[in-house]
């Protein structure tokens, strides 16, 4: 099989990447490496997919490419890339969100209404289209209520993709992300930032009272369920809610990484910002009956990963 990843280079992308060609797939990658954080760092990402055979790499912005010729020979396209950051969607940058999350799926969906090969289009989505959802844990039937111009456009993204597939046939499964974390994370991600201060036993900031929190996933959990919602036949225009099971506060992660690494925590309390969702858990059950997604690294495991990966780079 062809696949095509976008965001290849990315934390999610990467991870991706190197699991399909583990698996004896085609994979072409593509990565405009914005400056969004060090491009010599998504570089890292994907050295090992750039040492393989099976690996193509088009260093290009999606908006700029022949998206009827990439879709000619691919089965399927895994579009992880977007616009991140629920903070910084604020203000001037917003542009940024349309263009890269809004219009870059619009035109991979144009694309893929005429592709005859294309058998299943992934979508990735986040938790933050629920914003502060009513129910805990929150099914994807759920009114989805977003709190940042992040969650607004990633919401826009799952309803184009919803009208692709109900008026042209598009193959497409969109997943709903939660708080997702493990080795490539990328570097101001909360994990990554609060791994980095405890480690050189710096304080850290702290939004908020440390008692919001997340059902936390670990990244080969979310490759996973890439995979499934990629080959389970007959689920085309399907949502699903991709979660860890690690549902904790704030504090309680950050204390456990204090333990893991071996250094107490000292904080430096901030306000809260605006956009950020008290609590998010997930209601796997829909993706457990039809993908027969189970997540299989807890958080402890999966905290113990990500910091022994930061030590040894």
């Amino acid at each position: 099989m062809q696949a095509i990843v976008t965001g290849c280079a990315g934390f999610i992308g990467s991870n991706l990447c190197d699991r399909l060609l583990a698996e004896g797939h085609e994979v072409i990658g593509i990565d405009s490496f914005t400056d969004y954080y060090p491009k010599h760092i998504k570089q890292a990402n994907i050295d090992q997919a750039l040492q393989h055979p099976r690996f193509r790499l088009i260093n290009r912005n999606i908006l700029e490419l022949d998206w009827s010729e990439l879709l000619d020979k691919s089965q399927v396209v895994f579009h992880q890339a977007a616009q991140a950051g629920v903070r910084s969607s604020w203000g001037s940058q917003f542009t940024e969100y349309t263009r890269n999350n809004i219009e870059a799926t619009q035109l991979i969906l144009e694309a893929a209404k005429k592709a005859d090969h294309l058998q299943r289009l992934v979508i990735a989505s986040t938790s933050s289209v629920y914003g502060d959802a009513e129910t805990m844990p929150t099914p994807e039937t759920a009114c989805p209520k977003p709190v940042s111009p992040y969650g607004i456009t990633k919401l826009a993204a799952e309803r184009l993709a919803s009208l692709y597939h109900k008026n042209f046939g598009v193959p497409v499964v969109m997943l709903r992300y939660f708080t997702v974390y493990g080795p490539r994370q990328r570097p101001e991600m909360a994990f990554s930032k609060f791994i980095r201060a405890i480690s050189q036993q710096q304080p850290i900031e702290l939004y908020g009272d440390g008692e919001q929190s997340r059902d936390f996933t670990f990244v080969s959990d979310v490759v996973e369920a890439n995979l499934r919602a990629a080959f389970v036949p007959d689920i085309a225009g399907e949502i699903f809610n991709i979660g860890g099971g690690s549902r904790v506060t704030l504090r309680h992660a950050v204390e456990q990484i204090g333990a893991i690494i071996g250094h107490p925590v000292r904080y430096l309390k901030e306000e809260p910002q605006p956009g950020d969702a008290r609590h998010t858990s997930a209601d796997i059950s829909k993706a457990q009956k039809i993908l027969g997604y189970a997540p299989l690294v807890d958080l402890a495991t999966g905290l113990s990963k990500q910091i022994n990966l930061i030590r040894e780079s």
